[in-house]
């Protein structure tokens, strides 16, 4: 094949990779002012602030505005603490810091109850089920592309040497925290974690672990923009050959890779074709729209670029260059964002153009069959779709690292990659390239173990059915109570049957004594008027009969004694029987009191995360993860102190029961860039009532709801007469909200990319040369004619 040396192509495609390489330059312009604004517009951090007094709460909350009622400063606990046993009040006050930055703004407050809906459980198996179903199959075919580089930068052809070289160089600009800063264009150089196995690796000193990088963890946890630069990058160093595969795709027919099947039936062999290419077949088919469009546009690209080309951007970069972070106002930080916007969009748009022109020129320069490659991939994507087997031979010219990248990268980086020789990649220079971490942007706490938890519909309806409001004494409390009350009944009845029995003797004594008085007396009587000797003699006797019975010793005193003493032990035993059951009881109540109000609290997860905003499902209908982490909502802090009570649980993570409720109730924030924020201006307290305030829908709410919720529910606190508690928000719907401007170059990144060898400037010198001939050549063809 006649390979023909475009100057401008090979400048493209360097501009291309010198983009993709630099993820850092894509994220968003951050604030340049570290304090923060008192009369910003919107909320950029909020915390807890708990203390035994006002003053306490109010002084953890230093530098931060604390929300009010009027001239108040608003107690979220509102007396919810109180109850006999419990552990006292505690004040809760609310503070929040204000920015003028959108991107920095809160733009959700939301609470999760500690036997609410969510699990941490469920979120470390989603995360596993994510290793297993998408990052090992993932980095299974990447290892394809890294052992090519591997075999290309040190044993390749001159060709597969110079571009694996420049893939580790380019690969170095992008760095591993976990190694030390290390780069990946020297880490994959040696085997992987992963590669070798985890008894290998651990088997390994610390100092020749961090040169073996952690595949999984890359792959895992690294920012979107860097996995796509890595992919890219050993997709362009993976051809081994001494051609391109635009070489060997010239030379290679459905025939020719039809007959390595030669053994077989014709039938058979296509079956077997069809398995081995239709999968990436369909990959190229799915990009083929998007390159054809590009094609098709060349003469409105040309014309476009030649516009750019003209425009003035010195009043610009003299703004982004002269721009002091240190001593700049506010005007003046405005204007460094706006500049920093539209260098950005100027770069994109050039770029993107530059490399559809020199995409279309080049294939336009290559044979093929009886035209050129230009008239093969400006074919309609029908015409492939109804025979996908036109890009077998296609398929087949690519190594295997080449297709395990075809996800990654699109059909116009493919020819690029081809053709770039090996004087394109050594005349490109990316020494000065800044360095950036494969993880900066990425908030990493979200993948250690058990700091994040998962709610969804599922768990949260699953615990509003389990939630249930317990008293404060045990059933065996109760029985006591009630046994004690049995006894100490029982006592009484013994002392009133021992009374009783008293009274009963002393009257019958009384009445004998009587009888025998009454008796003598009549006999006395008898024998002394001489009436009836007979009966005097008889009431004599009888008298002397009760007597005798009074003082027998075996009489009526000794059964008394007898009595009364049995009921006196009776008595004295059911007494001390009800002295231990009240004091067992007096125990009992103690203890359900103690366990009522000293609740055991768990540790709140930092982090927490709805299963819909995280998770998708691929093309066969199976549940994948799709991490997006502006999705997470982060605890809100609090002043708690390594000394204080629930710090090793619970640390610094704000409990808006002020860790006196029945359970903790947690405050989470989100800063999702694609809602709206919160403006600061908005937050109100509702307290003691539930009507919603005029123009407002929503406040601080339960994960699941939109609802402003209130802060003071009975689940969660003691004293159920305690006020309710309702903050209320609203957000800012407003098109241009910020100052701030995503997806800005950072000074930093753009001074670096026009200082990278006069890079920038020759593509823009080389493509103005380059339109200015061709201008040139078509007039005079013009004249000729």
């Amino acid at each position: 094949m006649k390979k023909k040396s475009i100057f401008i192509l090979t400048l493209c495609i360097m501009m291309a990779i010198v983009m993709m390489a630099l993820p850092s330059l894509q994220v968003a312009a951050e604030s340049t002012h570290d304090e923060p604004q008192k009369d910003g517009k919107y909320i950029s951090e909020v915390k807890i602030g708990v203390g035994k007094d006002e003053k306490e709460a109010e002084d953890a909350l230093k530098g931060f505005t604390i929300l009010k009622d009027g001239n108040n400063n608003v107690d979220l606990n509102q007396n919810a603490g109180g109850g006999i046993g419990s552990k006292g009040e505690r004040v809760v006050y609310l503070g929040y810091k204000t920015t003028d930055e959108k991107a920095d703004a809160v733009t959700d407050l939301a609470v999760m109850n500690m036997k609410g809906g969510y699990s941490v459980k469920d979120y470390e198996m989603l995360m596993e089920q994510q290793m297993t179903q998408q990052i090992i199959p993932f980095v299974n075919n990447l290892l394809k592309g890294i052992i090519e580089y591997r075999e290309n930068y040190s044993s390749g052809t001159e060709e597969s040497k110079k571009r694996a070289q420049y893939v580790h160089d380019a690969l170095n600009k992008l760095t591993d925290d976990d190694c030390k800063g290390a780069g990946l264009g020297d880490l994959f150089l040696n085997e992987t974690k992963y590669e070798m196995g985890d008894e290998a690796y651990d088997a390994l000193p610390d100092d020749e672990k961090i040169k073996h990088a952690d595949i999984l963890t890359i792959v895992a946890q690294a920012n979107g923009q860097s996995i796509i630069t890595m992919v890219n990058l050993l997709t362009r160093a993976c051809d081994t050959n001494e051609d391109t595969w635009i070489d060997r795709f010239i030379d290679t027919s459905y025939d020719d890779i039809l007959d390595i099947y030669g053994d077989m039936l014709p039938s058979d062999a296509e079956q077997e074709l069809a398995k081995e290419y239709d999968d990436d077949a369909n990959e190229i088919l799915n990009m083929w729209d998007a390159l054809k469009e590009e094609l098709d546009n060349y003469e409105s690209n040309v014309q476009r670029l030649d516009e750019l080309l003209r425009k003035d951007m010195s009043q610009q970069e003299a703004i982004v260059e002269n721009y002091d972070e240190s001593t700049a106002t506010e005007e003046e930080t405005a204007a460094y964002i706006e500049a920093l916007e539209e260098l950005n969009e100027y770069i994109d748009e050039c770029t993107s153009l530059y490399a559809d022109i020199a995409v279309r020129d080049y294939l336009a320069t290559i044979d093929y069959n009886d035209g050129t490659l230009l008239d093969f991939f400006i074919q309609d994507t029908d015409t492939i779709s109804d025979d996908i087997t036109m890009l077998y031979p296609l398929v087949a010219s690519l190594t295997d690292g080449q297709r395990a990248g075809l996800q990654y990268i699109t059909l116009a980086d493919l020819i690029m990659i081809s053709a770039t020789d090996s004087e394109g990649y050594k005349s490109a220079d990316i020494d000065d390239l800044v360095s950036s971490s494969i993880y900066d942007g990425v908030n990493r706490e979200i993948y250690e173990k058990g700091g994040v938890a998962l709610t969804s519909d599922a768990l949260r309806s699953h615990s509003a059915e389990e939630a249930a409001t317990t008293g404060k004494l045990s059933i065996l409390s109760y029985i006591m109570y009630g046994i004690t009350a049995a006894s100490i009944v029982s006592f009484g009845i013994t002392i009133g049957v021992k009374v009783q029995m008293a009274k009963n003797y002393s009257a019958r004594v009384q009445s004998m004594q009587n009888s025998a008085v009454s008796d003598l007396d009549n006999a006395y009587a008898d024998l002394f008027n001489n009436v009836n000797t007979n009966n005097a003699v008889a009431m004599r006797r009888k008298a002397i009969g009760t007597a005798t019975q009074l003082n027998d010793p075996k009489g009526i005193d000794a059964r008394y004694a007898a009595r009364s003493s049995f009921c006196t032990k009776l008595m004295i035993g059911i007494g001390v029987a009800a002295l231990i059951l009240a004091g067992v009881s007096i125990y009992l109540t103690y203890r359900d009191l103690t366990e009522y109000y000293n609740v055991e609290l768990s540790p709140i997860p930092h982090y927490i995360v709805d299963e819909k905003d995280i998770t998708g499902y691929n093309e066969k209908g199976e549940k994948i993860v799709i991490i997006n982490q502006a999705a997470y909502y982060k605890a809100v802090d609090c002043n708690r102190a390594k000394n204080d009570e629930w710090y090793d649980t619970m640390g610094t993570c704000a409990d808006l029961n002020g860790t006196v409720g029945r359970q903790w109730l947690a405050l989470y924030a989100e800063k999702n860039s694609d809602n709206a924020p919160i403006l600061a201006s908005s937050v109100i307290a509702v307290i003691g009532k539930d009507d919603v305030p005029p123009d407002y829908t929503t406040g601080i709410h339960m994960f699941g709801s939109s609802a402003a919720f209130n802060i003071n529910n009975t689940q969660y606190i003691w004293n159920n007469d305690a006020k309710s508690v309702f903050v209320y928000f609203n957000v800012d719907q407003s098109e241009k909200s910020a100052l701030a401007a995503t997806g800005s170059v950072t000074s930093g990144g753009y001074l670096a990319l026009i200082g990278i060898g006069g890079l920038l400037v020759g593509i823009l010198g080389t493509v103005c040369v380059t339109l200015a001939m061709k201008k040139k050549k078509k007039s005079a063809k013009t004249s000729e004619e």
